[in-house]
């Protein structure tokens, strides 16, 4: 139930089309997180297959990818999610929102920390790629199509490529 109360004021600050709790059933999203939160629990408890297992189904339920070594904050909104892929070692804050084709990815490293730190109050816009073990301060937007290869200070609107 509170991971419900916390999607639907995720959905209510990101999405001005929403119009009633229901509907929170019918985003990609939604349903992404509860894959991911299932699959989070077999990660953590060392069950490994179980845990892709979940992440699997879940991505071709959802074509939103979250890997179940990844740590997510509070109120994630993934909205128009198709094509999301958020990698084993990224780590995301509190009220962040991303929207399509988005990408925290790793840039080759094969070990260790490889993919974003996204901070607090975060908006990543549609087709944004976010590479390698890099910071993304508080309250940043990434611009659409943006390519970000490298730490992104608090406050900061960042478009293009940004290395």
């Amino acid at each position: 139930m509170k991971f419900y109360k916390e999607f639907l004021e995720a959905v209510k600050r990101g999405d001005p089309s929403f119009k009633g709790k229901l509907e929170i059933f019918l985003y990609p999203g939604f349903w992404a997180l509860i894959f991911y939160r299932v699959s989070r629990y077999f990660y953590l408890n060392k069950s490994y297959f179980w845990a892709r297992f979940w992440m699997e189904f879940g991505k071709r339920l959802t074509s939103i990818e979250i890997h179940p070594g990844a740590v997510i904050g509070k109120r994630l909104f993934i909205d128009h999610g198709f094509g999301v892929v958020i990698g084993e070692t990224a780590i995301i804050g509190d009220d962040v929102t991303i929207y399509h084709g988005v990408t925290l990815g790793a840039t080759g490293k094969k070990w260790g920390k490889r993919h974003p730190n996204v901070g607090n109050r975060v908006m990543i816009g549609a087709g944004a790629k976010i590479l390698g073990n890099i910071n993304i301060g508080d309250d940043v937007k990434i611009g659409a199509n943006a390519i970000i290869l490298k730490d992104v200070q608090s406050n900061v609107t960042a478009v293009g490529i940004y290395k």
